[in-house]
């Protein structure tokens, strides 16, 4: 195992960088093997085969980090499109339940189904369990919602969804990377990798069981989500993978080159270390605002000019819905949440 604070010399940020919820900071190791894959690929020096390698390595320590087996996950370069497949295969008449402020890469796809038959239903997130019933087939939603920071329930979703036997469906981008995520609980999580999982922009994980796997259609099925991988490049019969690997897309070579490094370190620290240490600090601004603590990493507030005030300090944060919103992860310090502090008095 890595402690946080010997992991810290991994990244060097200007300023202070509390926007994690936008996108990751890469750790050394990934940032500097994706420059190594580069000048290769300038030089032709590289070999494909190779840096694909790095597709199967993060492939691994995605499924480590979230409980699966690696069979269990496909990848890919966006939730929408794995949200998409899982939406297309419901047939007419499915009934979805959404939360209302719900990041569209998981509300749209569903949405686009109505035209055939599909209806989406949403509520606010807090009432997501206790609307589930009978009729529900579909729960859809995110472990920790993009805008406001809030954790979903998610011992009350997983019984209420299993009660009435209704399809889960989590999408865990602002989750994995800081909150311990079991995907055994739920029928398919998916999550983007450059957010809390510190890695390029064009990666993503769909963790998937049986219940989606046997129903969903491989639309955009290629040469990778072929059974052999290097002997699936031309001609027929159809030869898919017979696990999650037919929901494949065929990788960014060097998007996943500088994510390998970044999910093993992760992996090393620890998931539930980096919990303790990102709701730590997401608390301690919190208290400095005059707010309750929460289990989130993610501080949503409404701060007047909080966005001028943290720019002119040179510190990097959002604004959400008209709110600040602030995101803790492990590269930051006490010291930054003390100098945000100092920005918004």
């Amino acid at each position: 195992m890595l402690t946080i604070a010997d992991a810290r010399d991994q990244w060097a940020p200007q300023g202070v960088f509390l926007n994690t919820a936008s996108y990751g900071l890469p750790p050394r190791a990934g940032f500097d093997a994706l420059q190594a894959a580069l000048a290769e690929w300038r030089d032709g020096r590289g070999s494909w085969e190779r840096w694909g390698e790095s597709t199967e390595g993060a492939r691994a320590a995605f499924a480590s980090m979230v409980g699966v087996e690696r069979a269990r996950v496909a990848v890919g370069a966006t939730v929408s499109e794995f949200v998409g497949l899982a939406a297309a295969c419901l047939s007419p008449g499915s009934r979805v339940l959404i939360p209302d402020v719900e990041f569209t890469s998981t509300l749209f796809p569903f949405l686009v189904q109505e035209a055939r038959g599909v209806t989406v239903t949403t509520v606010a997130p807090s009432q997501l369990a206790e609307a589930i019933d009978a009729r529900t087939d579909v729960v859809a939603f995110s472990a920790v919602q993009m805008s406001t920071g809030e954790v979903a329930d998610l011992d009350a979703i997983t019984a209420s969804a299993a009660h009435h036997g209704a399809l889960t469906l989590l999408d865990a981008t602002q989750a994995c990377g800081w909150l311990p995520i079991d995907a055994t609980r739920f029928d398919a999580i998916i999550a983007s990798a450059y957010k809390w999982l510190l890695s390029p922009r064009g990666t993503a994980f769909m963790a998937v069981g049986d219940r989606w796997l046997e129903r969903i259609v491989p639309h955009s099925a290629g040469w990778y989500a072929g059974e052999d991988v290097h002997s699936s490049y031309f001609g027929p019969p159809l030869r898919l993978a017979r696990d999650a690997r037919r929901l494949d897309t065929s990788p960014a070579w060097f998007s996943w080159v500088g994510a390998q490094p970044a999910l093993e370190l992760l992996n090393r620290i620890g998931i539930a270390a980096v919990h303790a240490h990102d709701v730590g600090l997401a608390n301690r601004l919190r208290a400095g605002l005059g707010m309750e603590p929460s289990n989130s990493a993610i501080v949503s507030a409404d701060v007047a000019d909080a966005a001028g005030r943290l720019q002119r300090a040179g510190i990097a944060a959002a604004q959400r819905g008209g709110r600040l919103r602030v995101s803790c992860h492990l590269y930051n310090t006490e010291d930054d949440v003390d100098a945000t502090l100092d920005a918004l008095a």
